[in-house]
């Protein structure tokens, strides 16, 4: 099952509602600049509630794998995507009061009665995602650069003769 493209974010949260699916991360366009290819599946799972203070939330849990591009060799790097994050539905007035004040414990949007689940969930894919994604210290497809050099000729060594 894929995402309905919008949900009635209040009465969601307010009716205890929960959606569950996948989406093909082909779909998420945003996501295609910083992917090495866009296969692959995540799965998703949108609960809404109200927390101890009586303010709407959404659960967000996505889990799945996405291939990234290593910045060291430019190869394939396998990325679990594993996130669980709980964002708060708030009024503009809210919001802009919460701009003012440190208070907030969580992540807050705007709760729109046409709240667009994929792109809240691409949303959160992007952020979690690292800045500079590299392979673990030896494990780049490309050689070594200190055993790459060793049998070519150093590109000074004919300035070093005519020194003597």
């Amino acid at each position: 099952m894929s995402a309905p493209p919008f949900i009635d974010s209040l009465d969601f949260a307010k009716n205890g509602q929960q959606i569950s699916g996948e989406m093909l991360i082909a779909d998420l366009l945003r996501l295609s600049d910083v992917l090495e290819n866009s296969q692959g599946v995540l799965r998703f799972t949108v609960q809404g509630s109200l927390n101890k203070y009586g303010v709407p939330m959404l659960v967000l849990s996505l889990s799945g794998s996405c291939t990234l591009r290593c910045q060291r060799c430019l190869g394939s790097l396998d990325y679990p995507v594993t996130l669980e994050t709980t964002v708060l539905l708030r009024s503009q007035a809210e919001l802009d009061a919460l701009e003012e004040s440190d208070e907030e414990e969580y992540d807050s949007i705007l709760a729109q009665v046409k709240l667009d689940i994929q792109d809240l969930l691409e949303e959160e894919v992007l952020l979690s995602l690292p800045i500079a994604p590299k392979h673990e210290v030896g494990a780049c497809q490309t050689t070594n650069r200190d055993d790459a050099g060793k049998d070519a000729k150093h590109p000074f060594a004919a300035l070093a003769k005519l020194k003597t």
